[in-house]
């Protein structure tokens, strides 16, 4: 990594951009070579100290200082990736912003994924890892404002290194045409091939030839000239797909659930489009999982963008175990009275405890 052809992109990049990347640093624990963001503002701003820690409220020199810090290899690389992905998706945003009084629904779709409080933390891929390859993102307004789109769903094992590897993809277009649907070899022992969620069994892979340097090609083939990709937590499947590409719808992020949480594409299915993907327990399916993906944009853009649709709320009766998150909580006295500790959460949860010596083990399941 060129140390000076970074610091040139460093002092390039829009004070929002740089914010970005110190509470993406921040949120996963980076280390420059002056400690964390913390650890180097009490150093470098010693009147001030870590008193204020919000990259916003600090000055831009301040985060240039701290992101020339990094100077390891794998630092260099973690602050040229997300600078390059930043930077494209601010130029998108600013591009788009641009022709507001033109903008199409699938261009704001793009747009609203693109501006998620998730966004950030979710489409930092490290595609600066050998073995990725990245869409190009040209500023040429007429690409920029291609409404094509393609839906993607992939399918993972977990190999015997404990890696996820990539074994199918399929891909539609907006008419569900299949575009692609392929096989791919993982090229490595596999570990567990998870076939009551894959339904991918060693049989049939077996004879599977295609590499994911194969997959790649063909993605970027049907990305070029401005191809907006569709997907439901996109982010996984372009991690499994070692791709990154700039211009992404995610139906995780487009529909809002009434708790705030990421709904699921099997509730989005029943709500929005009015049956049910999958039975509870039936594995997935690939091909159906990338249709229902665009089929949920395409419903998305006939009822109107900035529509609210309300989202039926799982029923928590019927939520499968593999579903279900457990909570122990332990080292509560016993003298504490089981009526306090219920009043503690809400009665839609689920309950157990136990008394072990003298202290109460106290555990509670809610669904993710």
């Amino acid at each position: 990594m060129d140390k000076n052809l970074l610091a040139t992109r460093i002092a390039a990049a829009s004070d929002k951009v740089l914010v970005d990347v110190v509470k993406l640093a921040q949120k996963q624990g980076r280390r420059g070579s002056q400690g964390s963001w913390k650890q180097f503002l009490n150093v470098y701003e010693r009147k001030f100290g870590s008193g204020f820690s919000d990259p916003a409220r600090r000055s831009r020199d301040s985060l240039v200082a701290f992101l020339q810090t990094f100077t390891d290899e794998d630092g260099l690389k973690f602050v040229d990736n997300v600078l390059r992905s930043l930077s494209n998706c601010e130029m998108l945003k600013e591009t788009m912003k641009e022709s507001l009084d033109n903008e199409s629904p699938e261009q704001r779709l793009v747009r609203l994924t693109l501006e998620h409080p998730l966004y950030l933390p979710k489409y930092a891929l490290p595609s600066f890892e050998k073995g990725w390859a990245v869409t190009k993102v040209r500023k040429k307004p007429k690409l920029l404002r291609c409404n094509k789109m393609l839906a993607v769903d992939c399918e993972m094992v977990l190999c015997k290194d404990g890696t996820d590897a990539l074994v199918r993809v399929c891909v539609v277009d907006e008419n569900l045409k299949v575009k692609l649907d392929e096989l791919v070899n993982p090229c490595k022992p596999v570990e567990d091939y998870r076939t009551e969620i894959t339904g991918v069994t060693a049989e049939i892979l077996d004879g599977a030839s295609s590499s994911i340097a194969d997959i790649q090609i063909s993605m970027k083939k049907l990305l070029s000239r401005g191809t907006i990709l569709v997907g439901h937590s996109l982010y996984n499947d372009l991690e499994a797909l070692k791709l990154d590409h700039a211009r992404v719808i995610d139906t995780s992020f487009i529909f809002k659930s009434s708790d705030g949480r990421s709904p699921s594409l099997n509730n989005l299915c029943k709500t929005v489009l009015g049956y049910e993907l999958r039975k509870a327990g039936d594995p997935h399916n690939c091909l159906d999982d990338a249709c229902a993906a665009m089929k949920l944009v395409l419903a998305k853009i006939e009822r109107g963008v900035d529509n609210y649709i309300p989202l039926i709320q799982p029923d928590e009766k019927n939520v499968p175990e593999t579903e279900m998150a457990k909570l122990l909580l332990h080292k509560i006295p016993v003298t504490v009275p089981r009526e306090k500790l219920c009043e503690l959460f809400p009665a839609n949860y689920t309950i157990e405890i136990k008394v072990e010596y003298i202290l109460h083990a106290f555990l509670f399941f809610f669904r993710r």
